[in-house]
């Protein structure tokens, strides 16, 4: 009686953190998690243009998402978008070949319940963290520079006059 009593407080419990709107993203170390008003094509488009706006590349993308609506299952939005560059890949693979595991570093654009979508990352500075001790002060000016990029792509992205591509403070 005592499991089943359990078991129906779990399952009310989830049925109410499943019905807010925003998503459940608890503190991780390392983490930007910024909710946004966008919608979850909007933010993904604005995404995409501040990766240019900031002259990275988006190396790859994949969604759950898009896999699941191919198989007629209807998920709430979500991508992954791979973001680097062959210079810093350059530098990054001389400090530490153990550490080109992580590249490209990730941006993640989910949708929330409430039509709005959420932008999150893990700062470079954090993935290439256990990498430090054999790539040394090398791999952290990397880590570092890319920090810089990211949160300026992410600003850009959610800024509200728009993620303009013309404007740049990245040089090639």
């Amino acid at each position: 009686m005592r499991i089943i009593a359990l078991a129906l407080a779990a399952l009310l419990t989830m049925g109410t953190v499943g019905a807010s709107a925003a998503p459940v993203w608890p503190k991780r170390a390392g983490w930007i998690i910024q909710p946004t008003p966008y919608s979850f094509d909007d933010l993904t488009d604005r995404l995409k243009k501040a990766i240019a706006g900031e002259k990275m590349n988006l190396v790859t993308q994949a969604s759950a998402s898009d896999g699941a609506r191919a198989q007629g299952i209807d998920i709430p939005g979500n991508r992954v978008f791979g973001v680097f560059r062959n210079d810093y890949a350059r530098r990054m693979l001389a400090a530490s070949l153990a550490a080109g595991i992580e590249a490209p570093v990730r941006f993640y654009v989910t949708q929330n319940l409430d039509g709005t979508a959420t932008l999150a990352y893990k700062t470079p500075h954090m993935v290439f963290k256990p990498y430090f001790e054999d790539g040394g002060d090398d791999l952290r000016a990397v880590a570092d520079e890319l920090d810089d990029v990211f949160k300026a792509i992410a600003v850009r992205a959610i800024r509200p006059e728009g993620p303009d591509e013309t404007e740049t403070s990245r040089q090639n």
